[in-house]
């Protein structure tokens, strides 16, 4: 999600760190580096350029010239002007007492009857009663492709397979609804591959005759700015509510996230961020700014930890921490537990600091590494578990390896390891969200999280394991960067 354009703004704003003094005119060069980024991820020409001339009005004033650290100050303003451009936003659906009714519009292929679903799903969490109306009469396959939902979300769905007229289709449902416990009605309408009046016609009709709260309009995020005209059209026809953004999580540039509100002057409500059920997220500005700008979304991982975790396991997990208990079967807990977030890449993107982190992750099979370490901690005995390091001697470490199929010195590696992460767990035992982040950034920072290079197996580039000979010159080269890097700090130390 947004990952060219966080890397192309870093970029942008890395021209200004360093330098002994900014000027007015090293300033501009900066900013028209960040316009380009905005259109390099298809951002609107129009858009880009009145983002960059208020963040220029803001960045070329004395008070950030002069300052301290003037990149941060510019990356705080260009994190203001995102939230502006994206905000601001009503998260609450205005489900009322009674029947409260709810329709999706959208082009075909834009995810819209999964999104009925997904919605579906977060309402009935919130303890009220939904039904999903099949109302998409123009695909075939719409109609069981809700009814499929239903039953896995254990919700009931008005379908008619011999209906010919929508607008009547709807308006039964909605006599239905009444008179059965139900309480909020999803209608799912029909899609065109295109906008055209037909469509529009349809939509329109339905609007008056059923006079639904709430109106939204379900976009892909990877058509770029075709999301946004078609928005752009949808609104001018049915007055929309709230645009829901499919696809979020495969859509590198962003350029339709930015852009819808400011165009059509419709927030977006929820995001789509995956294929699951459960992968719809209520859209919020100033957190999707901090994820552009590699801040993380610390507040969004939270409610989803709090959402999946079991709070039960967790608590005692954390009396224990306190005392000093820390075990590999905690361990394997911990990482089924950091499983139900998602892709690891994912989650590590929303931790402060840690964007880079996560493209490092993206080229690493998580799920297999993570098979492939229960598969070592299984086989090893419960004293092993609790006491690795003191326990396990040469002889241990042969029999472990071959019930887990791994190398030996796989076993010696996790058990280093793990002696590191019970000490930190340990540490993080009485800290905030606040301070476990920080802990978090500074071991990225130094690569003591580099999940390629310590859990994972360590292989080359083609993904198999290293030779003696690779993974020596592989080790050349880490401390040639680490040289490397220490002479540019030395370097920018002069300057200043």
């Amino acid at each position: 999600m947004f990952d060219s354009l966080r890397e192309n703004l870093d970029s942008a704003i890395k021209t200004l760190r360093g330098r002994g003094k900014l000027t007015e005119a090293n300033m501009r060069e900066g900013l028209a580096l960040v316009q380009r980024a905005l259109l390099e991820a298809d951002v609107s020409f129009s858009i880009a350029k009145d983002f960059t001339a208020r963040v220029s009005e803001q960045a070329v004033g004395e008070a950030v010239l002069k300052s301290l650290d003037p990149s941060q100050q510019l990356i705080s303003i260009v994190n203001q002007e995102l939230i502006e451009l994206m905000g601001p936003v009503d998260h609450s659906l205005h489900l009322k007492t009674g029947l409260t009714v709810l329709m999706l519009c959208g082009l075909q292929g834009s995810g819209k009857t999964t999104t009925c679903g997904k919605l579906a799903r977060q309402i009935h969490s919130r303890g009220r009663k939904p039904m999903l109306v099949a109302a998409d009469l123009q695909r075939p396959a719409a109609i069981h492709q809700l009814q499929v939902l239903g039953e896995q979300l254990g919700l009931p769905v008005y379908a008619d397979t011999d209906a010919k007229d929508p607008i009547k289709l709807c308006q039964a449902a909605v006599k239905q609804a009444k008179a059965s416990d139900v309480d909020v009605l999803i209608l799912d309408t029909a899609g065109r591959l295109h906008v055209d009046e037909e469509l529009m016609k349809q939509l329109s009709a339905i609007d008056r005759r059923v006079q639904p709260e709430q109106v939204y309009l379900v976009v892909d995020a990877m058509t770029g700015q075709d999301a946004v005209n078609s928005a752009k059209a949808f609104n001018e026809a049915l007055e929309l509510d709230g645009v829901i953004m499919t696809k979020l999580d495969g859509d590198a540039r962003g350029g339709a996230a930015l852009s819808v509100k400011a165009v059509t002057g419709v927030p977006i409500k929820f995001v789509g961020t995956g294929e699951h059920l459960e992968d719809l997220e209520e859209f919020h500005p100033d957190r999707m700014a901090g994820r552009i700008l590699g801040m993380g979304d610390v507040l969004s991982l939270v409610e989803k930890a709090q959402e999946n975790f079991d709070q039960d396991e967790m608590a005692d997990q954390e009396a224990r921490l306190r005392k000093g208990e820390f075990t590999l079967d905690d361990f394997k807990k911990m990482l089924g537990q950091t499983k139900k977030l998602g892709p690891l890449n994912k989650v590590m993107g929303m931790l402060p600091g840690m964007g880079g982190m996560a493209d490092k992750i993206g080229d690493v099979d998580a799920e297999k590494d993570v098979k492939r370490l229960n598969g070592v901690i299984d086989s090893m005995t419960p004293e092993e578990r609790r006491s690795p390091s003191k326990v396990i001697d040469q002889g241990r470490r042969r029999r472990i390896a071959a019930g887990a199929g791994v190398e030996p010195h796989e076993v010696n590696e996790l058990v280093k390891q793990f002696d590191g992460i019970r000490d930190l767990m340990t540490k993080m035992a009485g800290m905030g969200i606040r301070e476990r982040m920080g802990m978090m950034k500074q071991l990225s920072e130094g690569g003591m999280l580099d999940p390629g290079a310590k859990l994972a197996k360590k292989k080359g580039s083609s993904g198999k394991r290293m030779t003696p000979k690779e993974r020596a010159k592989m080790k050349k080269l880490r401390e040639k960067e680490t040289r490397r890097k220490r002479r540019e700090a030395l370097r920018s130390k002069k300057t200043k």
